[in-house]
Protein backbone atom coordinates (compact mmCIF):
# COMPACT_ATOMS: atom_id res chain seq x y z
CA UNK A 1 0.00 0.00 0.00
CA UNK A 2 1.29 3.66 -0.84
CA UNK A 3 1.47 6.70 0.90
CA UNK A 4 -1.61 7.82 -0.70
CA UNK A 5 -3.90 4.99 -0.52
CA UNK A 6 -2.78 4.62 3.67
CA UNK A 7 -3.78 8.50 4.13
CA UNK A 8 -6.51 7.59 2.59
CA UNK A 9 -7.56 4.40 4.42
CA UNK A 10 -7.11 6.37 7.47
CA UNK A 11 -9.85 8.72 6.55
CA UNK A 12 -11.74 5.66 5.51
CA UNK A 13 -11.45 4.00 8.93
CA UNK A 14 -11.89 7.09 10.71
CA UNK A 15 -15.18 7.64 9.23
CA UNK A 16 -16.66 4.25 9.30
CA UNK A 17 -15.95 3.84 12.87
CA UNK A 18 -17.89 6.65 13.77
CA UNK A 19 -21.02 5.19 11.71
CA UNK A 20 -20.44 1.96 13.42
CA UNK A 21 -20.09 4.05 16.99
CA UNK A 22 -23.80 5.66 16.08
CA UNK A 23 -24.91 2.11 15.61
CA UNK A 24 -23.51 1.07 18.89
CA UNK A 25 -24.79 4.19 20.80
CA UNK A 26 -28.46 4.25 19.36
CA UNK A 27 -28.56 -0.06 19.80
CA UNK A 28 -29.78 0.98 23.71
CA UNK A 29 -32.10 3.22 22.53
CA UNK A 30 -33.71 0.30 20.59
CA UNK A 31 -36.17 -1.38 22.63
CA UNK A 32 -39.14 -2.71 20.49
CA UNK A 33 -40.14 -2.73 17.16
CA UNK A 34 -41.44 0.83 16.96
CA UNK A 35 -38.14 1.88 17.98
CA UNK A 36 -36.68 -0.38 15.53
CA UNK A 37 -38.57 0.51 12.26
CA UNK A 38 -39.65 4.10 12.92
CA UNK A 39 -37.76 5.55 15.94
CA UNK A 40 -40.98 5.87 17.95
CA UNK A 41 -42.30 9.11 15.36
CA UNK A 42 -39.81 11.31 17.42
CA UNK A 43 -37.45 12.76 14.87
CA UNK A 44 -36.99 16.46 14.39
CA UNK A 45 -37.24 18.36 11.12
CA UNK A 46 -33.45 18.76 10.42
CA UNK A 47 -32.60 15.36 11.31
CA UNK A 48 -36.49 14.18 8.79
CA UNK A 49 -34.98 16.35 5.92
CA UNK A 50 -31.59 15.65 5.47
CA UNK A 51 -32.45 11.57 6.42
CA UNK A 52 -35.02 11.67 3.60
CA UNK A 53 -32.59 13.20 0.88
CA UNK A 54 -29.27 11.41 1.60
CA UNK A 55 -31.11 8.28 1.86
CA UNK A 56 -33.27 9.37 -1.43
CA UNK A 57 -30.35 10.07 -3.55
CA UNK A 58 -27.95 7.34 -2.68
CA UNK A 59 -24.53 6.49 -5.09
CA UNK A 60 -26.84 7.70 -7.78
CA UNK A 61 -26.73 11.43 -6.81
CA UNK A 62 -22.63 11.12 -6.49
CA UNK A 63 -22.15 8.34 -9.50
CA UNK A 64 -24.95 7.48 -12.03
CA UNK A 65 -26.01 11.56 -12.41
CA UNK A 66 -22.78 12.98 -13.11
CA UNK A 67 -21.70 9.46 -15.34
CA UNK A 68 -24.91 10.02 -17.35
CA UNK A 69 -23.99 13.96 -17.59
CA UNK A 70 -20.33 13.25 -18.49
CA UNK A 71 -21.06 10.60 -20.93
CA UNK A 72 -24.10 12.47 -23.01
CA UNK A 73 -24.03 15.90 -21.88
CA UNK A 74 -26.89 17.77 -19.88
CA UNK A 75 -29.87 16.67 -21.97
CA UNK A 76 -31.23 13.15 -19.83
CA UNK A 77 -29.39 14.14 -17.16
CA UNK A 78 -30.71 17.86 -17.10
CA UNK A 79 -34.32 16.51 -17.18
CA UNK A 80 -34.57 13.73 -15.01
CA UNK A 81 -32.59 16.00 -11.97
CA UNK A 82 -35.84 18.75 -12.89
CA UNK A 83 -38.61 15.82 -12.64
CA UNK A 84 -37.13 14.56 -9.51
CA UNK A 85 -36.66 18.11 -8.46
CA UNK A 86 -40.65 18.78 -8.77
CA UNK A 87 -41.51 14.95 -7.85
CA UNK A 88 -39.85 15.90 -4.22
CA UNK A 89 -41.40 19.54 -3.60
CA UNK A 90 -44.98 17.83 -4.23
CA UNK A 91 -44.03 14.63 -2.50
CA UNK A 92 -43.28 16.86 0.65
CA UNK A 93 -46.16 19.41 0.07
CA UNK A 94 -49.05 17.24 -0.44
CA UNK A 95 -47.75 13.64 1.00
CA UNK A 96 -46.09 14.47 4.29
CA UNK A 97 -48.41 15.53 6.35
CA UNK A 98 -51.24 13.40 5.25
CA UNK A 99 -49.25 10.10 5.14
CA UNK A 100 -47.96 11.13 9.02
CA UNK A 101 -51.75 11.86 9.91
CA UNK A 102 -53.63 8.83 8.70
CA UNK A 103 -50.66 6.20 9.44
CA UNK A 104 -51.42 7.16 12.95
CA UNK A 105 -54.89 7.30 12.57
CA UNK A 106 -54.85 4.13 11.33
CA UNK A 107 -53.93 2.08 14.13
CA UNK A 108 -50.89 3.32 14.85
CA UNK A 109 -49.09 1.99 11.23
CA UNK A 110 -45.29 1.83 11.04
CA UNK A 111 -44.79 0.06 7.61
CA UNK A 112 -46.65 0.89 4.38
CA UNK A 113 -48.28 -2.78 3.90
CA UNK A 114 -49.64 -2.55 7.83
CA UNK A 115 -51.13 1.05 6.65
CA UNK A 116 -52.28 0.01 3.49
CA UNK A 117 -53.83 -3.22 5.02
CA UNK A 118 -55.88 -0.70 7.99
CA UNK A 119 -56.47 2.11 5.84
CA UNK A 120 -58.75 -0.30 3.44
CA UNK A 121 -59.69 -2.85 6.40
CA UNK A 122 -58.48 -5.74 4.56
CA UNK A 123 -59.03 -8.22 7.03
CA UNK A 124 -57.89 -11.28 4.20
CA UNK A 125 -53.91 -9.75 4.79
CA UNK A 126 -53.67 -10.46 0.88
CA UNK A 127 -53.12 -6.40 0.25
CA UNK A 128 -50.45 -6.63 3.30
CA UNK A 129 -48.94 -9.73 1.89
CA UNK A 130 -48.68 -8.52 -2.15
CA UNK A 131 -47.54 -5.26 -1.09
CA UNK A 132 -44.53 -7.06 1.17
CA UNK A 133 -43.26 -9.13 -1.26
CA UNK A 134 -43.19 -6.14 -3.87
CA UNK A 135 -41.42 -4.24 -1.33
CA UNK A 136 -38.87 -7.19 -0.90
CA UNK A 137 -38.47 -7.67 -5.26
CA UNK A 138 -37.58 -4.00 -5.75
CA UNK A 139 -35.53 -3.72 -2.44
CA UNK A 140 -33.54 -6.14 -3.05
CA UNK A 141 -32.51 -4.60 -6.56
CA UNK A 142 -32.24 -0.89 -5.28
CA UNK A 143 -29.82 -2.22 -2.51
CA UNK A 144 -27.43 -3.84 -5.11
CA UNK A 145 -26.87 -0.73 -6.52
CA UNK A 146 -26.14 0.94 -3.53
CA UNK A 147 -23.12 -1.80 -2.68
CA UNK A 148 -22.30 -1.38 -6.09
CA UNK A 149 -21.48 1.94 -5.31
CA UNK A 150 -19.55 1.31 -2.34
CA UNK A 151 -17.56 -1.24 -4.29
CA UNK A 152 -16.49 0.59 -7.59
CA UNK A 153 -15.56 3.17 -4.66
CA UNK A 154 -12.97 1.09 -3.06
CA UNK A 155 -12.15 -0.85 -6.50
CA UNK A 156 -11.29 2.54 -8.00
CA UNK A 157 -9.54 4.14 -4.68
CA UNK A 158 -7.35 0.90 -3.26
CA UNK A 159 -7.39 -0.69 -6.37
CA UNK A 160 -8.86 -3.33 -4.26
CA UNK A 161 -10.06 -6.43 -5.84
CA UNK A 162 -13.83 -5.48 -6.73
CA UNK A 163 -15.21 -8.55 -4.74
CA UNK A 164 -13.45 -8.23 -1.74
CA UNK A 165 -14.69 -4.08 -1.80
CA UNK A 166 -18.15 -4.80 -2.43
CA UNK A 167 -18.11 -7.51 1.31
CA UNK A 168 -16.44 -4.48 2.56
CA UNK A 169 -18.86 -1.98 2.05
CA UNK A 170 -22.12 -4.44 2.82
CA UNK A 171 -20.23 -5.35 6.50
CA UNK A 172 -20.43 -1.90 7.71
CA UNK A 173 -23.54 -0.90 6.49
CA UNK A 174 -25.06 -3.77 7.63
CA UNK A 175 -22.95 -3.40 10.91
CA UNK A 176 -24.98 0.09 12.20
CA UNK A 177 -28.24 -1.36 10.52
CA UNK A 178 -28.26 -4.33 12.64
CA UNK A 179 -27.41 -2.30 15.77
CA UNK A 180 -29.42 0.57 15.87
CA UNK A 181 -32.44 0.20 13.42
CA UNK A 182 -34.11 3.49 12.24
CA UNK A 183 -32.56 5.89 14.73
CA UNK A 184 -29.01 4.54 13.67
CA UNK A 185 -30.18 5.24 10.41
CA UNK A 186 -31.54 8.57 10.88
CA UNK A 187 -28.72 9.98 12.60
CA UNK A 188 -26.08 8.38 10.06
CA UNK A 189 -28.29 9.83 7.40
CA UNK A 190 -27.95 13.26 9.21
CA UNK A 191 -24.17 13.07 9.20
CA UNK A 192 -23.83 11.54 5.91
CA UNK A 193 -26.07 13.96 3.51
CA UNK A 194 -24.09 17.05 5.68
CA UNK A 195 -20.66 15.59 3.68
CA UNK A 196 -22.36 14.59 0.81
CA UNK A 197 -23.87 17.92 0.30
CA UNK A 198 -20.29 19.69 0.99
CA UNK A 199 -18.50 17.54 -1.39
CA UNK A 200 -20.59 18.41 -4.09
CA UNK A 201 -20.66 21.77 -3.73
CA UNK A 202 -17.07 22.00 -3.41
CA UNK A 203 -15.82 19.73 -5.97
CA UNK A 204 -17.94 21.73 -8.30
CA UNK A 205 -16.92 25.38 -7.35
CA UNK A 206 -13.17 24.39 -7.46
CA UNK A 207 -13.05 22.30 -10.38
CA UNK A 208 -14.75 25.47 -12.17
CA UNK A 209 -12.06 27.98 -10.50
CA UNK A 210 -9.46 25.52 -11.60
CA UNK A 211 -10.70 26.03 -15.24
CA UNK A 212 -10.50 29.64 -15.22
CA UNK A 213 -13.85 30.89 -14.00
CA UNK A 214 -17.44 30.00 -15.50
CA UNK A 215 -17.10 31.63 -19.04
CA UNK A 216 -14.10 30.00 -19.80
CA UNK A 217 -15.59 26.97 -18.70
CA UNK A 218 -18.36 27.32 -20.69
CA UNK A 219 -16.21 27.99 -23.68
CA UNK A 220 -14.06 24.72 -23.21
CA UNK A 221 -17.01 22.33 -22.83
CA UNK A 222 -19.19 23.98 -25.88
CA UNK A 223 -16.45 22.03 -27.78
CA UNK A 224 -17.80 18.62 -26.72
CA UNK A 225 -21.33 19.65 -28.23
CA UNK A 226 -23.55 22.23 -27.10
CA UNK A 227 -25.79 19.65 -25.43
CA UNK A 228 -22.72 20.11 -22.93
CA UNK A 229 -23.81 23.76 -21.78
CA UNK A 230 -27.41 23.87 -22.69
CA UNK A 231 -29.99 21.08 -21.79
CA UNK A 232 -32.61 22.80 -24.37
CA UNK A 233 -30.13 22.23 -27.34
CA UNK A 234 -29.57 19.35 -29.03
CA UNK A 235 -26.78 18.14 -30.78
CA UNK A 236 -26.65 17.75 -34.60
CA UNK A 237 -28.02 14.52 -35.78
CA UNK A 238 -29.34 13.79 -32.16
CA UNK A 239 -32.43 11.63 -31.68
CA UNK A 240 -33.54 13.30 -28.39
CA UNK A 241 -36.63 15.15 -28.60
CA UNK A 242 -39.68 16.06 -26.42
CA UNK A 243 -40.84 12.42 -25.69
CA UNK A 244 -37.81 11.78 -24.10
CA UNK A 245 -37.65 14.58 -22.25
CA UNK A 246 -41.26 13.47 -21.00
CA UNK A 247 -39.80 10.59 -19.90
CA UNK A 248 -36.69 11.70 -17.91
CA UNK A 249 -39.09 14.12 -16.25
CA UNK A 250 -41.52 11.47 -15.28
CA UNK A 251 -38.55 10.15 -12.56
CA UNK A 252 -40.68 12.53 -10.69
CA UNK A 253 -43.79 10.61 -10.38
CA UNK A 254 -41.76 7.74 -8.78
CA UNK A 255 -41.58 10.15 -5.24
CA UNK A 256 -45.06 9.26 -3.97
CA UNK A 257 -44.45 5.39 -4.07
CA UNK A 258 -40.26 5.42 -2.55
CA UNK A 259 -41.47 3.24 1.01
CA UNK A 260 -37.92 4.56 2.19
CA UNK A 261 -38.88 8.28 1.42
CA UNK A 262 -42.70 7.71 2.74
CA UNK A 263 -41.39 6.32 6.23
CA UNK A 264 -39.71 9.39 6.74
CA UNK A 265 -42.86 11.36 6.54
CA UNK A 266 -44.35 9.47 9.39
CA UNK A 267 -41.55 9.40 12.03
CA UNK A 268 -41.23 13.14 12.35
CA UNK A 269 -42.40 14.38 15.72
CA UNK A 270 -44.99 16.98 14.65
CA UNK A 271 -46.64 17.88 11.43
CA UNK A 272 -46.19 21.45 12.31
CA UNK A 273 -42.39 20.65 11.50
CA UNK A 274 -43.11 19.30 7.82
CA UNK A 275 -43.12 22.67 6.80
CA UNK A 276 -39.34 23.47 8.03
CA UNK A 277 -38.33 20.29 7.10
CA UNK A 278 -39.45 20.76 3.39
CA UNK A 279 -37.69 23.90 3.37
CA UNK A 280 -34.78 22.21 4.19
CA UNK A 281 -35.22 19.37 2.00
CA UNK A 282 -35.72 21.32 -0.87
CA UNK A 283 -32.87 23.87 -0.47
CA UNK A 284 -30.63 20.03 -0.20
CA UNK A 285 -31.58 18.91 -3.37
CA UNK A 286 -31.89 21.71 -5.63
CA UNK A 287 -27.93 23.02 -5.05
CA UNK A 288 -26.48 18.95 -4.76
CA UNK A 289 -28.51 18.22 -7.65
CA UNK A 290 -26.81 21.48 -9.48
CA UNK A 291 -23.45 20.23 -8.43
CA UNK A 292 -23.73 16.54 -8.81
CA UNK A 293 -25.18 17.65 -13.11
CA UNK A 294 -22.19 20.59 -13.04
CA UNK A 295 -19.13 17.84 -11.69
CA UNK A 296 -19.98 15.26 -14.00
CA UNK A 297 -20.48 18.12 -17.21
CA UNK A 298 -17.19 19.72 -16.24
CA UNK A 299 -15.49 16.77 -15.79
CA UNK A 300 -14.98 16.47 -19.88
CA UNK A 301 -12.80 18.86 -19.52
CA UNK A 302 -11.59 19.24 -16.30
CA UNK A 303 -9.99 15.32 -16.32
CA UNK A 304 -8.40 15.58 -19.67
CA UNK A 305 -6.41 14.14 -21.13
CA UNK A 306 -8.01 11.33 -19.01
CA UNK A 307 -11.79 10.37 -21.09
CA UNK A 308 -14.39 7.49 -19.99
CA UNK A 309 -15.35 5.34 -22.92
CA UNK A 310 -18.44 4.43 -21.02
CA UNK A 311 -21.18 5.53 -18.71
CA UNK A 312 -20.30 2.71 -16.75
CA UNK A 313 -17.15 3.53 -16.14
CA UNK A 314 -17.78 7.27 -16.10
CA UNK A 315 -19.74 6.99 -13.04
CA UNK A 316 -16.13 7.43 -11.64
CA UNK A 317 -16.10 11.23 -12.47
CA UNK A 318 -16.57 12.19 -9.28
CA UNK A 319 -13.89 10.53 -7.49
CA UNK A 320 -11.13 11.31 -9.76
CA UNK A 321 -12.13 15.23 -10.15
CA UNK A 322 -11.95 15.26 -5.78
CA UNK A 323 -8.78 13.10 -5.99
CA UNK A 324 -7.48 15.62 -8.28
CA UNK A 325 -8.74 18.60 -6.45
CA UNK A 326 -7.86 18.13 -2.41
CA UNK A 327 -5.27 16.77 -0.23
CA UNK A 328 -5.40 13.59 0.00
CA UNK A 329 -6.58 13.21 3.51
CA UNK A 330 -9.44 15.64 2.17
CA UNK A 331 -9.99 13.88 -0.83
CA UNK A 332 -10.04 11.05 1.64
CA UNK A 333 -12.51 12.24 3.77
CA UNK A 334 -14.74 13.86 1.31
CA UNK A 335 -14.44 10.55 -0.91
CA UNK A 336 -16.40 8.82 2.13
CA UNK A 337 -19.60 11.33 0.57
CA UNK A 338 -19.57 8.37 -1.76
CA UNK A 339 -20.07 5.73 0.74
CA UNK A 340 -22.31 7.61 2.49
CA UNK A 341 -24.24 8.28 -0.18
CA UNK A 342 -24.26 4.05 -1.06
CA UNK A 343 -25.24 3.52 3.17
CA UNK A 344 -27.67 5.87 3.23
CA UNK A 345 -29.93 4.68 0.77
CA UNK A 346 -28.96 1.30 1.38
CA UNK A 347 -29.31 0.65 5.33
CA UNK A 348 -32.95 2.11 4.91
CA UNK A 349 -34.05 -0.12 2.09
CA UNK A 350 -32.82 -2.60 4.29
CA UNK A 351 -34.70 -2.07 7.39
CA UNK A 352 -38.03 -1.33 5.08
CA UNK A 353 -37.56 -4.44 3.85
CA UNK A 354 -36.88 -5.91 6.82
CA UNK A 355 -40.12 -4.66 8.27
CA UNK A 356 -42.21 -5.85 5.42
CA UNK A 357 -41.32 -9.19 6.03
CA UNK A 358 -40.99 -9.31 9.70
CA UNK A 359 -44.18 -7.19 10.56
CA UNK A 360 -46.24 -7.61 7.63
CA UNK A 361 -45.62 -11.40 6.75
CA UNK A 362 -44.29 -13.20 10.11
CA UNK A 363 -46.23 -11.46 12.84
CA UNK A 364 -49.31 -11.03 10.77
CA UNK A 365 -49.32 -14.16 8.90
CA UNK A 366 -46.98 -16.73 10.28
CA UNK A 367 -46.76 -16.06 13.70
CA UNK A 368 -49.44 -13.69 14.99
CA UNK A 369 -48.18 -14.18 18.53
CA UNK A 370 -44.72 -13.57 17.99
CA UNK A 371 -43.40 -11.56 20.62
CA UNK A 372 -42.19 -8.27 20.12
CA UNK A 373 -38.12 -9.68 20.22
CA UNK A 374 -38.90 -12.67 18.37
CA UNK A 375 -40.12 -10.23 15.78
CA UNK A 376 -36.84 -7.97 15.67
CA UNK A 377 -34.49 -10.82 15.43
CA UNK A 378 -36.24 -11.58 12.55
CA UNK A 379 -36.17 -8.48 11.26
CA UNK A 380 -32.45 -8.73 11.73
CA UNK A 381 -32.69 -11.73 10.23
CA UNK A 382 -34.88 -10.37 6.83
CA UNK A 383 -31.75 -7.54 6.82
CA UNK A 384 -29.12 -10.57 6.24
CA UNK A 385 -30.63 -12.42 3.77
CA UNK A 386 -31.87 -9.41 1.73
CA UNK A 387 -28.21 -8.53 1.89
CA UNK A 388 -26.47 -11.54 0.59
CA UNK A 389 -29.65 -11.47 -2.53
CA UNK A 390 -28.53 -8.13 -3.39
CA UNK A 391 -24.34 -8.93 -2.78
CA UNK A 392 -25.05 -11.77 -5.78
CA UNK A 393 -26.85 -8.78 -7.81
CA UNK A 394 -24.19 -6.74 -7.39
CA UNK A 395 -21.29 -8.80 -8.50
CA UNK A 396 -20.91 -7.67 -12.33
CA UNK A 397 -18.54 -4.57 -12.20
CA UNK A 398 -19.27 -2.99 -15.29
CA UNK A 399 -23.28 -3.10 -14.18
CA UNK A 400 -24.33 0.62 -14.21
CA UNK A 401 -25.62 2.33 -11.20
CA UNK A 402 -27.93 4.85 -12.58
CA UNK A 403 -29.62 1.72 -14.62
CA UNK A 404 -29.98 -0.41 -11.55
CA UNK A 405 -31.61 2.56 -9.53
CA UNK A 406 -33.98 3.45 -12.90
CA UNK A 407 -35.44 -0.07 -12.42
CA UNK A 408 -35.68 0.15 -9.24
CA UNK A 409 -37.30 3.36 -8.97
CA UNK A 410 -40.07 2.34 -11.81
CA UNK A 411 -41.35 -0.55 -9.64
CA UNK A 412 -42.02 1.44 -6.49
CA UNK A 413 -43.33 4.17 -8.41
CA UNK A 414 -46.00 2.43 -10.15
CA UNK A 415 -46.61 -0.19 -7.78
CA UNK A 416 -47.50 1.93 -4.53
CA UNK A 417 -47.49 5.62 -6.33
CA UNK A 418 -51.00 5.56 -7.72
CA UNK A 419 -52.25 3.79 -3.94
CA UNK A 420 -50.61 6.36 -1.90
CA UNK A 421 -51.85 9.05 -3.42
CA UNK A 422 -55.61 7.60 -3.48
CA UNK A 423 -55.33 6.33 0.15
CA UNK A 424 -54.99 9.78 0.98
CA UNK A 425 -56.87 11.82 -1.08
CA UNK A 426 -60.03 9.43 -2.13
CA UNK A 427 -62.83 8.77 0.06
CA UNK A 428 -64.09 5.79 -2.55
CA UNK A 429 -60.83 4.07 -3.07
CA UNK A 430 -61.20 0.24 -2.52
CA UNK A 431 -58.70 -2.71 -1.27
CA UNK A 432 -59.67 -4.06 -4.90
CA UNK A 433 -58.20 -0.90 -6.24
CA UNK A 434 -55.40 -1.08 -4.26
CA UNK A 435 -54.49 -4.54 -5.46
CA UNK A 436 -55.13 -4.29 -8.93
CA UNK A 437 -53.16 -1.27 -8.97
CA UNK A 438 -50.22 -2.87 -7.42
CA UNK A 439 -50.22 -5.97 -9.47
CA UNK A 440 -51.00 -4.45 -12.89
CA UNK A 441 -48.28 -1.37 -12.57
CA UNK A 442 -45.43 -3.88 -11.05
CA UNK A 443 -46.05 -6.21 -14.54
CA UNK A 444 -46.27 -3.08 -16.51
CA UNK A 445 -42.72 -2.03 -15.60
CA UNK A 446 -41.13 -5.57 -15.74
CA UNK A 447 -43.06 -6.11 -19.18
CA UNK A 448 -42.27 -2.76 -20.23
CA UNK A 449 -38.74 -2.90 -19.51
CA UNK A 450 -38.23 -5.91 -21.93
CA UNK A 451 -39.30 -4.55 -24.98
CA UNK A 452 -38.06 -1.76 -27.17
CA UNK A 453 -38.16 0.67 -29.92
CA UNK A 454 -41.12 3.62 -30.68
CA UNK A 455 -43.14 3.71 -27.44
CA UNK A 456 -41.78 0.91 -25.41
CA UNK A 457 -38.02 3.64 -25.51
CA UNK A 458 -40.26 5.77 -22.75
CA UNK A 459 -39.33 5.25 -19.34
CA UNK A 460 -40.81 2.86 -17.58
CA UNK A 461 -42.10 4.11 -14.89
CA UNK A 462 -44.59 6.23 -16.81
CA UNK A 463 -46.98 4.31 -18.50
CA UNK A 464 -46.89 1.68 -15.31
CA UNK A 465 -47.83 4.73 -13.46
CA UNK A 466 -51.07 6.07 -15.13
CA UNK A 467 -51.96 2.10 -15.87
CA UNK A 468 -52.01 1.21 -12.02
CA UNK A 469 -54.02 4.73 -11.47
CA UNK A 470 -56.31 3.92 -14.00
CA UNK A 471 -57.06 0.59 -12.10
CA UNK A 472 -57.54 1.93 -9.30
CA UNK A 473 -60.20 4.22 -10.71
CA UNK A 474 -61.85 1.01 -12.24
CA UNK A 475 -61.56 -1.56 -9.52
CA UNK A 476 -62.78 0.74 -6.86
CA UNK A 477 -65.57 2.14 -8.64
CA UNK A 478 -66.81 -1.62 -9.43
CA UNK A 479 -67.62 -2.18 -5.81
CA UNK A 480 -70.82 -1.13 -5.43
CA UNK A 481 -71.14 -1.34 -2.02
CA UNK A 482 -67.87 -0.43 -0.45
CA UNK A 483 -67.31 -0.96 3.29
CA UNK A 484 -68.82 1.63 5.26
CA UNK A 485 -66.50 1.30 7.94
CA UNK A 486 -64.10 2.54 5.48
CA UNK A 487 -65.57 5.34 4.48
CA UNK A 488 -66.44 6.25 8.12
CA UNK A 489 -62.42 5.83 9.20
CA UNK A 490 -61.38 7.91 6.19
CA UNK A 491 -64.17 11.15 7.03
CA UNK A 492 -62.67 10.61 10.96
CA UNK A 493 -58.92 11.06 9.39
CA UNK A 494 -59.91 14.02 7.34
CA UNK A 495 -61.33 15.74 10.27
CA UNK A 496 -58.34 15.63 12.36
CA UNK A 497 -56.62 18.70 13.40
CA UNK A 498 -53.02 18.93 11.81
Amino acid sequence: MNSYQLITSLAFALYLGLMLTIGFVTYKRTHSTSDFFLGNRSVGPWFTALSAEASDMSGWLLMGLPGVAYFTGLQEAFWTAAGLLVGTYLNWLFIAKRMRKYTIHAKDSITIPEFFTNRFHDKTKVLQTISSILILVFFVVYTASGFLASAKLFNTVFGMNYYIALLLGVAVILGYTLLGGYLAVVATDFFQGSLMFIALVLTSVIAVVTLGGPSVTIDKLSSFGMQFVNPFVAEPGSTYGIVDSLSALSWGLGYFGMPHVLVRFMSIRSNKEVKTSRRIAMVWVTIAMAAALAIGVIGKSFLLPMVYESQGAAEAVFIASMQKIFPTFIAGIFLCAILAASMSTSDSQLLVASSAFSKDVYKAIIRKNASEKETLAVSRITVLVISVIAVFLAMDPSSSIFDIVSYAWAGFGATFGPVIIASLFWRRATRNGAIAAMVGGGLTVVIWKQLSGGLFDVYELLPGFIIASILMVVFSLLEKNPDPKMLADFDKYQNIQD
